[in-house]
């Protein structure tokens, strides 16, 4: 790649990665069925992706049916986060999949199930995480932000994550030597631990902001935990797309690839973010 090539190449990733935060940061302040029908659209531009990434290898999954009750699992989570019916809609969706790969001409796989099942768990049931993250109206999750406890604590969630990829790219791709992982031969040692750092750091500062018991070492705990599921959903993307033979697994973001190259980083997370400050944090409080 030529010099004036590469220099594109990095002005149209960050263009489409300050437009990106742009567009998070708008969706959050507006939350509600703002913030719902945006992550719908995602998820379904990126249950596309996985599918054709899927498709690349032979397997048929139940596409359709699982794009339609990933977007279900979306609206009843906005309609009743927390509820019995909320916590339904995993199992019945596995289940109905299951019985219209059995209604298909061709008797569907292990592997067809599979892609189907996992697309449903990774590009709906962890996505609606955010939403229930959004929605929270606790105020001891933010006892310095009364009246704001859901969109203080999901900006804290996406500042953290783009403290991770932002802390692995800058200081990775100027200092990295030692690689990560073969899955990936971009990631770096340096690079991670610098990411690490970063989503420490923020998290400390997020937790005292927050105004939580024990804010900064919890905030920092918190950091830890998002870098590594963070870098795990990254990974795991990355494992599926050399498994696929294919580079990105769209074309759709300048700079970025497709949508799935772009979000493998938030799937993974928020359920980690809702559950410590759910589980844990009433525990210090």
């Amino acid at each position: 790649m030529s010099v004036t090539s590469a220099g594109r190449l990095i002005r149209s990733r960050w263009l489409s990665g300050v437009a990106a935060a742009l567009f998070a940061l708008a969706i959050i302040g507006l939350g509600g069925w703002w913030f719902t029908l945006s992550l719908g659209v995602i998820v379904h531009l990126a249950l596309l992706e996985f599918f054709r990434l899927a498709q690349h290898k032979g397997i048929r999954p139940a596409t359709k049916t699982t794009l339609v009750v990933c977007q279900l699992l979306l609206i009843i989570t906005q309609l009743a986060p927390g509820s019995a019916l909320a916590a339904a809609v995993l199992p019945l969706a596995g289940t109905v999949i299951c019985g219209w790969l059995l209604l298909q001409p061709v008797t569907g796989t292990i592997a067809d199930i599979a892609a189907s099942i996992f697309g449903l768990f990774y590009l709906g049931f962890l996505p609606s995480h955010w939403v229930r993250l959004r929605d929270l109206a606790d105020p001891s999750v933010a006892p310095h932000w009364p009246g704001h406890s859901g969109i203080a604590i999901t900006l804290l969630a996406f500042v953290l994550i783009w403290a991770a990829d932002c802390g692995s790219y800058l200081w990775g791709s100027r200092f990295g030597r030692t690689r990560l992982s073969e899955i990936s031969p971009g990631k770096t040692v340096e690079g991670a631990l610098a990411g690490l750092l970063a989503t420490v750091l923020s998290g400390a500062a997020g937790g005292w902001l927050l105004g939580w018991p024990m804010g900064p070492l919890l905030g920092a705990l918190l950091g830890a935990l998002v870098a590594l599921f963070a870098l795990v959903g990254d990974l795991t993307e990355s494992m599926m797309k050399r498994d696929a033979g294919v580079k990105d697994s769209g074309a759709l973001i300048p700079g970025h690839g497709g949508i799935l190259d772009r979000v493998d980083s938030y799937l993974f997370t928020p359920a980690v973010v809702f559950y410590v400050v759910t589980l844990v944090l009433p525990l210090l409080g």
